[in-house]
Order: structure tokens, then sequence, then C-alpha cells
């Protein structure tokens, strides 16, 4: 299954919005530059999002965007239908006539099987689900980074009397 960057984006938007929740209103340029989305792109997407009731938006010299609901009640397949993606894998999918091979198509069972397992989790896994699983990894990032600031810290500042490093 290929999920087109606009979901991808949107999902990297809404995942923004949520982290930022405390703030208010979110910039459109900061979002785009916090997760390398070009601007005006995202300004088209933003708006598709706010006309679906997934995010709120205000203009002006103060204006943002904001989710519009809870990012425990925004799923990844809510962002996917709002873009305007139906999650079908293949065409034979969407209506038993477009196909004339269905009566005796032994594919056709396994991707419905496929596409409800991948239904099941997009409908499962929330904006918030993401949100958190962005800050664990930032959290870890930063806990590892500073680990080895300390490290080099410690390295630099022992060492023999002849000014060789002794290694800690």
């Amino acid at each position: 299954m290929h999920i087109p960057i606009a979901v991808d984006y949107g999902v990297r938007a809404l995942v923004d919005l949520a982290l930022h929740a405390d703030t208010g209103l979110v910039r459109t340029s900061d979002i785009a530059q916090r997760n390398a989305i070009p601007e005006l792109y995202l300004e088209q997407i933003l708006s598709v999002l706010n006309k679906k009731g997934l995010t709120r938006s205000h203009r002006g010299p103060q204006g943002g965007h904001a989710l519009a609901l809870r990012s425990s009640e925004i799923s990844l397949s809510m962002v996917m239908t709002a873009l305007g993606e139906t999650g079908v894998l293949v065409s034979c999918l969407d209506s038993r006539e477009k196909c004339v091979l269905t009566p005796s198509c032994a594919q056709r069972d396994v991707w419905l099987t496929v596409g409800q397992a991948i239904n099941s989790i997009l409908d499962a896994t929330t904006i918030a689900d993401l949100a958190n699983r962005t800050q664990a990894y930032q959290w870890e990032r930063k806990r590892v980074s500073e680990a080895l600031d300390e490290g080099r810290c410690l390295q630099q500042s022992v060492s023999s009397p002849e000014g060789v490093a002794i290694a800690p």
C-alpha cells in the first residue's frame, strides 16, 4: 500500500499541532519548518483538514492552526479519508462489478484480508498515539545526546600528567 505524500504531511502537521497544543495557535511556517514540509503545499493540506473539521484556523498576524478535536479522537483513517484517500489496495475491491474475474478470483480474498488488517491499524492509531511516540523518541534522543556530551566532557577533563587522555 502506498501512502500519498499529502497524507504523510497531513499526519505530520496534526502531530505537530498535538505537540504544541498548549501554545495556542501554531503558524503554518512553524509547522512546515519543524517537519520539512513545503509551506505552500502544507497550506493546501491544512485548508482541507480545516474544511473536514479536523483542524481550526484563524487568519491574521496572531493567526494559526489548532486541532479541532482532541488528538485522541483523530485516527489515521480519518486523516486519510479527509484527504481523499480510500485506502483500497486494488481497484477491484471498490466494487464487485468492476472485475469480471471476481467470482473466481483467489487473490481477492487475500487483498480483502490485508486491507482489513491495514484499516484496523489505521482506525486504532490516533494522532495522540503518534504524538506520544514522537515525544518518547525526542526524549530518548536528547538523553543519548546529553550522555554523549557528558562522556566527551569527562574524557577531556580526565588526563594523565603527561597530557595523554585516559579512557574512562
